[in-house]
């Protein structure tokens, strides 16, 4: 049995991860949340705590006994990270072996500056180790959900599918307009979950870079593997120079209906949003390593083509 704390459980990337957790009976959670959470909607073996992530020395008296900590805040909910820092200091103070920074994502945050605050925890982490380790921790990557490209269809308990530059339901997508580029790494939110769930148990040192790599397409084959499940796609191909000034024409921009983004901003992000990714994919921000695979080498991730023409059957 391990103890857990998960902080920022209400999202739905967190929501996987505890289902998956709680499920086993083996553990013990405790969620961390700035709301108390009435004790009726939560599984048993799991108990809350509040918290104001203001004072260290509050969060390592909660912490106390923790074997690991997951955290989830996100950036809309902390800046200038100063929940996460307080908690990261916290989980040293009270002992904590393992914590895994609100990561989840690529493995490089080139052109996404929505990243930004990732990137500064993991300078944080690196520096608190510097130059005696004082909390073992992972930085977990997953490149994208292959869940993303079953939207608007709902293929996990929580995770929101929401509508991206390749759109399977609409048959379009935008594309860089010039040869070349990264590949993106997908992985579905089962096997995500699999993988943390057992990395939580693992007896080993975790790795800092925790890579999972699933199945690795480029935009080319990611949109013929569209065509071949869906049928003809329209494709706009956008200029690279355009996409660098971030002023570039189109017929659609995707539909941010993400949980983390507040409905009044969606429409003014969505350009930015869309430049930065086709040119984070260039820059191979959406491949990640395997460390992970090396460690759980009886791990069988899910192929995505497989997984798409499950989830788009039958449907319109």
């Amino acid at each position: 049995m391990v103890k857990i704390a998960i902080s920022g459980a209400t999202g739905g990337v967190a929501q996987e991860i505890l289902d998956v957790l709680a499920s086993t009976k083996t553990h013990e959670i405790i969620l961390l949340s700035r709301n108390a959470i009435p004790p009726e909607k939560l599984a048993p073996g799991v108990t809350s705590a509040q918290t104001t992530y203001q004072s260290v020395d509050e969060l390592a008296t909660i912490l106390k006994g923790v074997h690991t900590v997951l955290c989830f805040i996100t950036p809309q909910s902390d800046p200038g990270n100063t929940s996460q820092k307080t908690l990261i200091d916290a989980a040293v103070k009270a002992g904590v072996k393992r914590f895994a920074p609100s990561e989840w994502a690529s493995s490089s945050f080139d052109h996404m500056p929505w990243y930004t605050s990732k990137s500064a925890i993991r300078t944080y982490l690196s520096d608190l180790n510097n130059p005696v380790q004082r909390i073992e921790y992972c930085l977990f990557h997953v490149g994208l959900f292959t869940n993303y490209f079953a939207a608007p269809y709902k293929t996990s308990a929580h995770v929101h599918p929401f509508q991206m530059q390749w759109d399977f339901h609409g048959r379009r997508a935008l594309v860089v307009d010039e040869a070349g580029g990264g590949r993106i790494n997908l992985v579905t939110v089962k096997d995500f979950a699999d993988v943390v769930k057992r990395a939580v148990e693992y007896e080993g040192e975790w790795p800092v870079v925790g890579g999972m790599k699933g199945d690795v397409l480029s935009v080319e084959e990611l949109v013929a593997l569209g065509e071949e499940i869906r049928g003809p796609f329209n494709i706009e191909r956008i200029p690279l120079f355009d996409l660098q000034k971030g002023e570039f024409e189109s017929s659609w921009l995707p539909t941010l209906d993400h949980p983390a983004i507040p409905a009044e901003q969606r429409k003014g992000l969505a350009k930015g949003m869309v430049a930065g990714v086709l040119q984070a994919v260039r820059a191979g921000a959406f491949e990640v390593s395997d460390e992970w695979n090396k460690l759980l080498p009886d791990m069988k991730f899910t192929d995505a083509e497989e997984f798409l023409r499950g989830a788009w059957e039958g449907k319109e």
